[in-house]
């Protein structure tokens, strides 16, 4: 059993060998805490705090620079997980096929309301008497 504690060390993911990777802070890759600067460390992320966002395809600067405008002001430790990253697209069927039917002139609909409520006349009771009977 595990408990949260916010005041807690970051947990430490992997650290990488001097030269193997920059620190790139939008990609969870940070200079070593220690202070030696060979050193790149990633943490350990806390799945409570993942989120999602959905960038537009053509974004001017694409998902970098909607992280920075968009994320980073509001969760400044935030970062990116490429292996995460999904790119698509949404076709809304309904908006490209569907072929609208026209609902009929306002006596049409009210007499096919008030067919409608012909045949509901009785049910209620029918029902209610039913569980009455057994």
């Amino acid at each position: 059993m595990a408990e949260l504690d916010e005041s807690a060390e970051q947990v430490l993911k992997k650290v990488h060998k001097p030269g193997k990777a920059e620190a790139d802070p939008i990609r969870g890759l940070y200079s070593s805490p220690v202070g030696d600067p060979g050193l790149i460390v990633e943490y350990e992320p806390d799945s409570t705090l993942r989120d999602t966002e959905q960038v537009p395809l053509l974004e001017e600067g694409g998902i970098e620079a909607f992280f920075r405008r968009e994320v980073l002001p509001h969760v400044p430790d935030a970062w990116i997980d490429d292996t995460k990253t999904q790119i698509g697209y949404e076709i809304s069927f309904t908006w490209h096929f569907h072929k609208r039917t026209s609902l009929g002139s306002l006596d049409e609909i009210k007499a096919d309301l008030d067919a409608l409520q012909n045949e509901s006349v009785g049910l209620v009771d029918e029902i209610v008497g039913a569980g009455k009977r057994g």
